[in-house]
């Protein structure tokens, strides 16, 4: 027996466990410093919670957070995080910006399938699966997800797919790790950035009136919020969630029974349709005067959400399947390779800053908790430029991650 029974009990140690990690993460003591200098916080949130599953404190087959976190908040978050996309200021960053992140994409989408195929000529027995839900492209989809769009994506693609609890322990693993590390090249890169773009003979003059549009965006849509602004911004996040599950309880069944032939792509999945109404919704609503809710804090809200799903998940994750199967860790280097390869060659042939392929591509790779780190690495100012574009990696990390999936299905 768990020690821990009651999920209201398990979801406030969650919750001071989360605010704990964030507090010393910003804290100025030098012991925290270091210690985060090493280890990222977002690893501590998936670690600890495994912990208290391991101790036997928490256990994930009994609770319901993860159920819950997975289809409300899941796609509350996904609403929030679209909702403050402006298509229209990503297009004034420049064709230069959106090529970057569009490739970093493509690398990820490629990447994949190759790694895949690579590794599995070294090592046959990854394609050989006990069961359905132990094939491995199934647990590389949910990291196509995290590397496309972030959390909320990489959790559509398994409640999607189905992957084994052990897979997918695995490829949470690899997926931090990897990520992590490109991280810590990325911000290495910022500190020599000059010289990285006089080898790419890129003109950096566009990223001093990126600061100046930035900063000006900052101050328009910055106000304090009202108790008005959380109710809307709280009902559009759950009206377009609860549209969602309308669609997925309904068109999923029909699929089901009338088309029978599309499961092979998932589309009999209420939790797919789910996911796809909360993204649209998301796409559609920014068009709309309710984009001014991000000034109220409808990412942060939304960032918030993430956190608590990233923290059920962590009570799944089994640290030791990743010391069980190292030929996955050899797919997550050599998939970072290609996405790394194929942005450096775009950046040499149109002449791109550094600064668009190291946000172009931790947009995809880290996602909003990560890339707005990298953008403020080069000046504190261009910081929410990642978040932007993140947001426009979580648009597309549902309909990428799928597209993957779907290679890597053939592929097998």
């Amino acid at each position: 027996m768990p020690l821990i029974t009651n999920d209201a009990i398990a979801f406030g140690l969650l919750m001071l466990t989360l605010a704990g990690i964030f507090a010393t993460a910003q804290s100025s003591h030098p012991f925290w410093k270091k210690f985060y200098t090493f280890v990222p916080s977002l690893l501590l949130c998936y670690f600890i919670p495994s912990i208290y599953a391991t101790l036997g404190w928490i256990d994930p087959a009994e609770s319901q957070l993860y159920y819950v976190a997975s289809r409300y908040l899941l796609p509350a978050s996904l609403v929030l995080l679209t909702l403050s996309i402006d298509l229209k200021a990503v297009l004034n960053l420049g064709w230069k910006a959106i090529a970057m992140f569009v490739t970093g994409t493509l690398g990820i989408i490629l990447g994949g399938p190759i790694a895949m195929m690579l590794v599995s000529v070294i090592d046959p027995g990854i394609l050989q699966a006990s069961s359905p839900d132990n094939e491995i492209w199934k647990g590389l989809a949910t990291v196509a997800g995290s590397w496309i769009g972030g959390g909320a994506n990489q959790t559509a693609m398994l409640e999607v797919y189905q992957p084994s609890s052990s897979l997918f322990s695995a490829m949470v693993t690899v997926d931090i790790i990897m990520a992590n590390l490109w991280l810590a090249f990325l911000l290495y890169g910022a500190g020599i950035s000059e010289k990285i773009d006089q080898w790419l003979g890129s003109d950096t003059s566009a990223i001093t009136s990126l600061r100046k549009q930035v900063q000006d965006y900052q101050e328009k849509i910055k106000r304090i919020p009202s108790l008005f602004d959380l109710m809307k911004i709280l009902a559009v996040a759950f009206g377009i969630t609860a549209l969602g599950h309308v669609i997925g309880d309904n068109l999923a069944p029909w699929i089901t029974e009338n088309a029978p032939r599309l499961r092979e792509f998932s589309l009999d999945s209420a939790f797919f349709w789910i996911v796809v109404t909360a993204t649209t919704g998301g796409l559609l609503v920014s068009f709309t005067k309710l984009r001014n809710l991000e000034g109220a804090g409808a990412s942060k809200l939304g960032s918030l959400f993430l956190y608590i799903l990233v923290m059920t998940i962590g009570l799944k994750m089994d640290l030791t399947a990743f010391v069980e199967e190292p030929s996955y860790f050899l797919i997550g280097i050599i998939w970072i390779l290609v996405h790394v390869s194929l942005l450096l060659i775009v950046a040499k042939f149109i002449k791109a800053p550094l600064f668009f392929v190291a946000v172009g591509s931790q947009a995809n790779v880290g996602g909003a908790a990560s890339a707005p780190i990298v953008a403020s690495a080069f000046h504190p100012a261009l910081a929410p430029v990642g978040v932007l574009l993140a947001v426009l990696g979580y648009a597309l990390g549902t309909y990428g991650a799928y597209a993957t999936a779907e290679i890597m299905r053939l592929i097998y």
